[in-house]
């Protein structure tokens, strides 16, 4: 049990400290390095290479957004297979939706809770 904490943790930790060297050494943005995050999880699932991956770190894998971007390619793959070329465009959405509805529930929530204010202050 500990062993797969480990591995969970030096995985996902290893994920966020490329995202925080992209952070400090490259005038990318939050927001195209974590795009580049989703993209690369479905370019990595879709060549079946991000699974191994997944197989072997558990959380670590699964939770940043390159597991996004996986669950997305596995969807989309799957719905290929089933229904044909119309999966190409429903397979992401159905695999992905339990994560999208609970994120959007909690920034709802969230944003019922705190109050905005100014940073100036």
């Amino acid at each position: 049990m500990w062993i797969d904490y480990l591995k969970a943790f030096l995985v996902g930790g290893l994920l966020c400290v490329i995202g925080q060297i992209l952070i400090d050494r490259t005038k990318l943005t939050p927001a195209r390095i974590l795009t580049s995050y989703v993209v690369a999880g479905v370019v990595l699932g879709a060549l079946g290479l991000y699974q191994p991956l997944v197989d072997w770190a558990g959380a670590g894998a699964t939770v940043p957004l390159t597991g996004f971007g996986n669950v997305l390619a596995r969807g989309v793959k799957q719905a290929v297979q089933e229904k044909g070329l119309l999966g190409a465009f429903t397979g992401g959405f159905t695999a992905a939706a339990g994560g999208i509805c609970a994120a959007m529930f909690f920034a709802l929530l969230v944003a019922l809770v705190c109050r905005p204010g100014d940073k100036n202050k």
